[in-house]
């Protein structure tokens, strides 16, 4: 429980860097994604009870589009987004704040050069920075979402070897 409420913390200090951007200023807009995570959050709830590698396996997929969406972000705004400054909130949740929650949902890690764990403690340069880091949050859910759903385990097997579930054939 600790990692989905690491996972939950995380997602919200997503939001809260892009609403420091403008993106709670149309109220409509606001409205709009509050109904969609209303209704997704009881979906999701209620897949959990029926199937949860079913409801794991829903959230996998959303994170790994998500990673894809904006991987695409930073390929097309790349200059852009380099030449603009760090939010504060961004600041304080990826270098100030404590690193436990942050470090909590990194479940699959990845291991460095020397062989050691990596200490995922990114720099912020610029916005381009901060969704990099956004971005690898999102690879981060998934990871830990792939092994969830094909072990039952979150730490199951080793970052270089996690890959996405694969449809089980029919037993027709």
């Amino acid at each position: 429980m600790r990692t989905h409420y690491a996972e939950a913390d995380n997602e919200l200090h997503h939001l809260l860097i892009m609403e420091s951007l403008g993106g709670n200023e149309n109220g409509i807009d606001r409205t709009l994604a509050q109904t969609m995570a209303f209704f997704y959050y009881w979906y999701v709830t209620v897949l959990y009870f029926f199937n949860e590698p079913a409801a794991y396996h829903l959230s996998e997929l959303i994170e790994d589009h998500a990673f894809d969406t904006y991987d695409g972000f930073l390929t097309e705004y790349k200059e852009k987004l380099e030449g603009m400054p760090v939010p504060a909130i961004a600041t304080k949740y990826y270098v100030e704040d404590n690193p436990y929650m942050f470090d909590q949902f990194c479940t699959v890690k990845e291991k460095d050069p020397s062989n050691e764990f990596s200490a995922r403690r990114p720099s912020l340069n610029s916005l381009y920075d901060v969704f990099v880091n956004v971005r690898d949050d999102e690879r981060e859910h998934w990871k830990t979402l792939c092994n969830l759903v094909q072990f039952g385990d979150m730490q199951a097997i080793p970052a270089e070897f996690v890959e996405s579930t694969k449809p089980k054939p029919s037993q027709d």
